[in-house]
């Protein structure tokens, strides 16, 4: 059999829409719709929940890169249903219940991702192709890639929960100004609005696992998926207080744990590290004792 981490795979699941392959602890996931500009669908969206779930459990993953086949990165939603392609009023529904957003439900569960994500946007990335990017944690774009918020173009809304994401990354002033014009932007003035990180694109892919390596290589695993949790959930917080709560837990938690004591010997001996802690089994959950009363 070959080894997990040499070969392309799939796991659990018949990825349709994606390809994953696991190298040296980094997983590469790339959109693989090329005839369709990696346009987003229902099993697009399977794919890649069901993707996440199986890097969470799979502690052999400490990062992940996420691009495009061929020259798009994800040209949005896939508008075969034309007209009513966001129509979801023929789903079955009652005329009062609340349609869940697709791009949404997945930018939701790259939140709750233990493993530092980054986005290597190789080409066009419009509507959910960009918004699906906001919850990943660097985002890289090559100098030839294009990046639109085109939601008021098309007569709905921005989603994915971007209204959240947005203004957090880059600044409300900036995002209403992205979304309310919609217009198709070069990668250089999502790079001036803070947005991403401009690459030239024949190094985006090396650019990308380099980004990812260093992390794979030389941070401890559980204590990256708990800086993940705490800097994404810290945007909710109201006041630092809530933050040195956290972050107090945090030390307590993985002070007595065995990674501490590795980091600080490794570190006196000049050695590389050797850590035993798993995210999928050793990370703390901190969130239930942010607001804990009794915290002094």
């Amino acid at each position: 059999m070959v080894p997990l981490a040499d070969k392309r795979y799939t796991v659990g699941v018949d990825f349709e829409t994606i390809t994953y392959e696991l190298r040296d602890h980094v997983a590469t996931v790339t959109l693989n719709r090329p005839d369709r500009l990696n346009a987003f669908n229902r099993q697009m969206l399977a794919d890649m929940v069901a993707m996440l779930d199986h890097t969470d459990a799979d502690d052999d993953v400490r990062a992940i890169v996420v691009t495009g086949a061929g020259r798009g990165f994800c040209a949005g939603a896939d508008l075969d249903a034309g007209g009513s392609t966001f129509d979801s009023s023929g789903e079955g529904r009652s005329s009062d219940s609340v349609h869940r957003d697709g791009g949404g439900l997945l930018t939701l569960r790259i939140f709750e991702s233990k493993t530092p994500i980054i986005a290597a946007i190789n080409g066009p990335a419009v509507g959910v192709g960009v918004t699906m990017t906001l919850p990943m944690d660097i985002r890289l774009a090559s100098d030839k890639a294009r990046i639109g918020f085109v939601f008021s173009r098309r007569g709905i809304v921005p989603e994915a929960a971007s209204s959240w994401f947005l203004p957090r990354l880059v600044g409300v002033s900036q995002a209403l100004e992205w979304c309310y014009a919609g217009r198709v932007m070069d990668a250089q003035e999502a790079g001036d609005g803070g947005l991403v990180q401009v690459v030239p694109h024949d190094d985006l892919l090396s650019k990308a696992h380099e980004i990812a390596s260093e992390i794979a290589t030389h941070a401890a695993p559980v204590s990256a998926a708990l800086t993940r949790q705490m800097m994404w959930r810290g945007l909710t917080f109201d006041h630092p207080m809530q933050a040195h709560r956290a972050d107090s837990r945090a030390i307590q938690a993985l002070g007595a744990m065995a990674d501490a004591k590795e980091g600080v010997e490794s570190f006196l001996e000049k050695r590389d590290p050797e850590w035993k802690l798993k995210p999928s089994t050793d990370t703390p959950d901190l969130f239930p004792f942010v607001d804990d009363p009794e915290f002094s």
